[in-house]
């Protein structure tokens, strides 16, 4: 991968994610929203990720080329996300055929540290997006994904959040880890005008890796 830019990666710590999350569209985001206070977890159903992440081999840096959550059917090519002119995390481009991107001074998926996935909720006039049902997942559901080398990372589900903008866990999202672990990224809450007002956050430790 390429080298990993600490001050980049500070600097989008410090800044808001995904302000425009794709426009107008549906609102499942708004409903997902509304049926928990801000900044609340869901319920801790179903087991708990398994194997330990302690337990699967930590690997070394290749950039993910795709994303797969089959618990809502999400199957998504990656794209490689920097940082725009003003400092913030890019978000991928509105398209109908909508992907999801890797924030690349993230580590990569496998590697020690938490690798930020970004995606939208809705994309404009083409409806819904690539993380339209992330707010669905529950502890324990499987995200995998495939890089670069052809080796994938697998991880489970621990914890999805939703939480106002204005109050955006930055420490939580970007923060050292010890482990390798996965954040994915989209809005949700209730909308204001053409943008939503909460982050969907979902945070997934490595459960097993592959050759």
């Amino acid at each position: 991968m390429m080298p990993l830019s600490r001050r980049a990666f500070a600097t989008a710590a410090m800044a808001s994610l995904l302000v425009g999350c794709g426009g107008q569209g549906a609102e499942e985001g708004a409903d997902a929203g509304s049926r928990r206070r801000r900044g609340a977890q869901t319920p801790e159903e179903g087991p708990p990720p398994s194997p330990s992440a302690n337990s699967a081999r930590t690997l070394g840096g290749s950039a993910p080329v795709r994303l797969q959550i089959p618990a809502i059917d999400v199957d998504t090519p990656l794209i490689r996300l920097g940082l725009a002119p003003d400092g913030t995390v890019q978000v991928p481009p509105i398209t109908a055929d909508d992907r999801a991107g890797w924030y690349r001074h993230s580590p990569t998926p496998g590697q020690v540290g938490p690798s930020v996935v970004l995606g939208h909720v809705t994309v404009g006039a083409y409806g819904d997006g690539v993380f339209r049902h992330l707010a669905r997942l529950h502890r324990g559901d499987r995200i995998v994904a495939r890089r670069e080398d052809g080796t994938t990372a697998e991880f489970a589900v621990s914890t999805v959040r939703t939480v106002a903008k204005a109050d955006f866990p930055a420490d939580d999202v970007y923060g050292d880890v010890d482990r390798p672990e996965l954040r994915l990224i989209t809005c949700g809450g209730p909308r204001d005008g053409d943008e939503y007002r909460d982050n969907v956050i979902v945070f997934a430790e490595l459960s097993a890796t592959t050759r």
